[in-house]
């Protein structure tokens, strides 16, 4: 699979951005959104790590001089998310999935929905996954207007505005397809990659490179790690009915 360089992804502010935070009610939704909703499948389990080895690259300093509300919002000019690395060598922001092995079957939508906020001038969090035609709940808690412009490949272009502290806009991604990037046409460092995958077995590494995909039935798969800057890699593993299968995986730079 081809990907495209990062274009830092989603939303044309039209006003000054300021303070705001994520409502209680957002801040528990982020804390699940890198996780794939419960299928009642299987009790199998596919776990892992994703690492990185050698020379780190060094992220650009994100500069957001010209809009000065937005800086204000952080301490120190934050870095690029398009490659982070932990300390032990932990490699964050890979979307796993489980690509092949799975019954033929149709999986039910979950009634979740996934949710992305846009807060500090930046899309929290940076790579999602949801099932097909999932619904996907963008929030606005700045003090300014975004736009929200996802560039996908196969699924239907959008480009629409959210004005400060709005409602939320709630879409669908009808077609499975793999890191679709959303820019933002005026602020080039947001950026924000959308995963939509037929079944709810995936999951996107956390700080610490860690994922964890449950509800498996028993069998042998095939599952990809995607990463924007790096790209695809794959692990054949079996699981058991309800065992934990290992799947690490290894990115060089």
């Amino acid at each position: 699979m081809r990907f495209l360089p990062p274009v830092l992804i989603p939303a044309i502010f039209l006003a000054s951005c300021g303070g705001g935070s994520p409502t209680e009610t957002a801040k528990k939704e982020l804390k699940a959104v890198t996780e794939a909703p419960a299928a009642p499948a299987g009790s199998g389990v596919v776990a892992g790590k994703i690492t990185f080895t050698g020379a780190k690259p060094v992220m650009r300093t994100v500069s957001m001089d010209a809009t000065p509300a937005c800086a204000r919002m952080h301490k120190e000019p934050p870095k690029s998310e398009e490659v982070v690395i932990g300390a032990d060598g932990s490699l964050a922001n890979v979307f796993v999935w489980v690509k092949s092995g799975l019954p033929a079957q149709k999986w039910p939508v979950p009634a979740g929905k996934v949710t992305v906020d846009q807060n500090g001038c930046v899309y929290k969090p940076h790579v999602v996954g949801l099932v097909t035609g999932q619904d996907i709940e963008f929030l606005n808690s700045d003090e300014t207007n975004h736009n929200i412009h996802p560039l996908p490949r196969t699924n239907r272009e959008w480009n629409e505005s959210q004005p400060p502290k709005g409602d939320p806009k709630v879409k669908q991604f009808t077609q499975e397809e793999l890191m679709i990037p959303v820019k933002c046409n005026v602020h080039p460092w947001m950026k924000l990659y959308v995963n939509v995958v037929p079944h709810p077995f995936f999951a996107v590494s956390g700080a610490d490179g860690s994922f964890e995909i449950k509800g498996l039935p028993a069998g042998d798969y095939t599952v990809e790690a995607v990463h924007e800057r790096y790209g695809p890699q794959e692990i054949k593993v079996k699981v058991d009915a309800t065992g934990t299968a290992k799947a690490d995986f290894a990115y060089k730079g």
